[in-house]
């Protein structure tokens, strides 16, 4: 059963006015479709947030009174502001009650892919919601996908999901919404110093080994310069 909403027409339109609008927890929108020239109206933020608090969400048909007319409608989109993600327009949809409409469903992940733990991974969903098509009686709170036998080589396509009856998927089927991901770090194999042009490996590492040993061997040569005797000295005994 539709969910009743009333709103108010004859709004006055441009930014300010939006802006005293939200400023009074009225949300600026407008109702189109089926033909109708579109009508500006405003709805209350709270009356907005109950007619949509239900299982369906955003996808709630809603018995829309808009001034002495009503009708059956549902939200197409809103816009919300980018900081405070509340709600700052409304756009709704005049609808038919037995036609076939596009709609934005989610998509939820359920079961535990064992075999994917086993060996690290975890599962990941590419999207949050999917693109259907559905009368507005047949229109489903959400799209469940079992992930329950995945393992780490496998993914889950849109065509492979399975649609309540009379719900039909909009997209290209080859689309994945479902894989897998790796939790492991592999360790990075060492790289060897690239020989220099002209140069033979083996004479590269001679001469990295000759670099090595001039190295190791400038403390004791420091060492011996150190036991020499001061200018005017005597030896020691």
């Amino acid at each position: 059963m539709p969910t009743a909403l009333k709103t108010q027409v004859g709004r006055a339109l441009g930014s300010a006015a939006a802006r005293r609008l939200l400023a009074q927890d009225q949300i600026p929108g407008v109702v189109y479709g089926h033909g109708m020239t579109p009508v500006a109206v405003t709805v209350d933020r709270k009356d907005l947030r109950v007619a949509l608090s239900g299982p369906a969400g955003l996808n709630t048909v809603l018995e829309l009174h808009v001034g002495s007319d009503t009708y059956p409608a549902i939200v197409k989109e809103v816009q919300r502001d980018p900081v405070k993600r509340i709600v700052r327009h409304v756009d709704f949809q005049q609808i038919s009650l037995t036609e076939l409409i596009t709609v934005h469903v989610p998509l939820h992940v359920k079961g535990v892919a064992k075999a994917v733990l086993a060996e690290g991974g975890l599962v990941d969903p590419v999207v949050s919601s999917i693109d259907v098509r559905a009368t507005a009686a047949n229109i489903p709170n959400e799209i469940t996908v079992d992930v329950t036998n995945m393992t780490m080589n496998s993914v889950v396509r849109l065509g492979d999901l399975v649609m309540p009856q009379g719900v039909s998927i909009v997209g290209d089927p080859e689309f994945v919404v479902v894989t897998v991901v790796s939790t492991k770090v592999e360790e990075a194999a060492p790289v060897a110093a690239a020989p220099v042009e002209g140069e033979t490996p083996a004479e590269g590492a001679a001469a990295a080994d000759g670099a090595a040993a001039a190295e190791g061997a400038a403390p004791a040569a420091a060492g011996k310069g150190d036991a020499k005797p001061a200018a005017g000295g005597k030896p020691s005994k």
